[in-house]
């Protein structure tokens, strides 16, 4: 009875020391609490911002310099050029001075009016451009139009292999110009290079298009291939043959930054190509970020370098789409 007793005094004494503890730990939380600043209330999360940077697009054009005597001027860098875009000067992103491969294509006239010397003068000039004064890291195509274009060779990466295509030609019909130019066009969708150029050589002016200039032109706006004309402007022109119009060419090749060149015999078609391929060895390519959204209207440019005398030549201007190539 006493050692149940003495038990159950010494388990009330403990019962009551952990009474105490519990009390006093319940209490020191308490004061805790109350110097605790309050829980901040929840944020409604904002909208989540995208993992993506959109891309800028870029506004490239291929820069020919020549000196006051008309001699391509080389070894400049992005320090020696301005670029505005609609009178705006912009900042120079991108600028290559060294040579880049080329998409090419050779549009070449076989209406009746080149038949017999005048074709195979073509030819020979054709295999000398393709053979030896193009890079064979180029890539090139052929046209001929008479009264329709007809493509002779699709993208070829080896331009020399182009040699002999004109095998076979047979100079006949009217003369498309307009159309022939119009249709290669098309193609440089689905070139591998920047740098753009179609070479065209024709005798004879415009007769059977169903493209008229004005509709080629805005045509050209949408495209940042160069175009160069080779006119043969023979002194005794034939009676199947309309004189070549050298007005309508260089509307065409100025506003894309080419250049026309009369000739007044065949024999000066090698002369001609090879001052061509010259040029396309020696151009600047020049980038900077299009100012403009997708607006679907024209924007000029101009390029122009800090040294009195050189004269720069490239496109006149764009038209703001979202593939400006």
């Amino acid at each position: 009875m006493f050692h149940r007793l003495f038990f159950d005094v010494v388990s009330g004494a403990k019962m009551n020391r952990v009474v105490s503890a519990v009390v006093a730990l319940v209490a020191a939380c308490a004061a805790l609490a109350a110097q605790a600043p309050p829980p901040a209330a929840p944020q409604a999360e904002g909208p989540t911002k995208p993992s993506y940077r959109a891309a800028v697009d870029v506004i490239t054009v291929t820069v020919s310099v020549t000196d006051a005597q008309g001699r391509l001027v080389t070894g400049l860098t992005k320090d020696d050029f301005l670029v505005y875009d609609d009178s705006v000067e912009q900042p120079i992103t991108q600028f290559v001075g060294e040579r880049v491969p080329v998409s090419l294509g050779i549009v070449l006239d076989v209406s009746d009016s080149m038949s017999g010397k005048r074709m195979d003068d073509a030819r020979g000039a054709l295999d000398q451009f393709v053979g030896e004064q193009l890079s064979q890291d180029d890539e090139a195509f052929l046209m001929v139009f008479n009264h329709k274009p007809r493509m002779v060779s699709s993208w070829t990466s080896v331009p020399s292999k182009l040699r002999n295509a004109l095998d076979g030609v047979i100079p006949m019909g009217g003369t498309a110009v307009y159309d022939a130019i119009g249709e290669s066009l098309d193609k440089f969708r689905t070139r591998r290079h920047q740098r753009a150029a179609i070479v065209l050589i024709s005798d004879g002016a415009d007769t059977a298009s169903d493209r008229d200039l004005r509709t080629l032109r805005s045509s050209l706006r949408r495209t940042d291939a160069f175009v160069y004309a080779v006119a043969i402007d023979p002194p005794d022109v034939k009676r199947i043959n309309i004189k070549v119009d050298v007005a309508a060419l260089n509307a065409i090749t100025t506003d894309s930054g080419g250049y026309t060149e009369v000739v007044h015999d065949t024999t000066e078609l090698p002369g001609a190509t090879k001052r061509i391929a010259e040029e396309l060895n020696q151009q600047y390519l020049i980038g900077y970020l299009a100012p403009h959204s997708a607006d679907g209207e024209y924007h000029s440019i101009r390029v122009k370098t800090k040294h009195d005398g050189y004269r720069v030549r490239s496109r006149r201007g764009y038209v703001a789409e979202r593939d400006r190539r």
